[in-house]
């Protein structure tokens, strides 16, 4: 099995439907949470964002410490989102072209003040950051479902793709 095309098809498509749902990115509404407990609408859409470079840094680092390591650049519209999203994903494209199957088995930490959080092999973490694209575009979803904005389809049409 060739893990790294199925890596890189993976991302391509995450990417593709992450793109559609920037198409729809509300002009002033970045500030919009559902709730209290819930992120604001340009925080959650910049992480969803973040999550593309996460191959590049897996394959490029042992772990990454949030206190010390992580500065995300912040997009606040529609145009600097979607750059974000190209930037992210390319490197993590290259880096997935250039790497080797064995560049995979280590393992990678996430951090905080030097306390280890969560760690898997680099093939884990990437698997787990594939997986908060999809959870966090999900969320994303109902948030443009309370504001009236459609909703693409992610894995099929969505109730505002289907004509009946």
């Amino acid at each position: 099995m060739d893990t790294l095309k199925n890596l890189r098809e993976e991302l391509t498509a995450e990417y593709i439907t992450t793109q559609n749902f920037l198409e729809g990115f509300p002009t002033n509404k970045n500030d919009y949470a559902p709730h209290s407990k819930s992120m604001k609408l340009g925080s959650l859409t910049n992480h969803i964002l973040d999550i593309f470079g996460w191959p590049y840094i897996i394959l490029n680092t042992d772990f990454i410490d949030l206190s010390s390591d992580y500065k995300p650049i912040i997009g606040e519209d529609k145009k600097s989102l979607q750059d974000k999203l190209d930037s992210e994903f390319n490197k993590s494209i290259t880096a997935l072209e250039e790497a080797k199957e064995e560049d995979l088995e280590p393992q990678w930490s996430i951090r905080k003040d030097g306390i280890k959080l969560m760690e898997w092999s680099k093939y884990g973490a990437m698997r787990q950051g594939l997986n908060q694209i999809t959870h966090h575009r999900a969320q994303l979803g109902v948030y443009f479902r309370l504001l009236d904005i459609p909703v693409p389809g992610s894995y099929g049409p969505s109730a505002d793709t289907t004509t009946t």
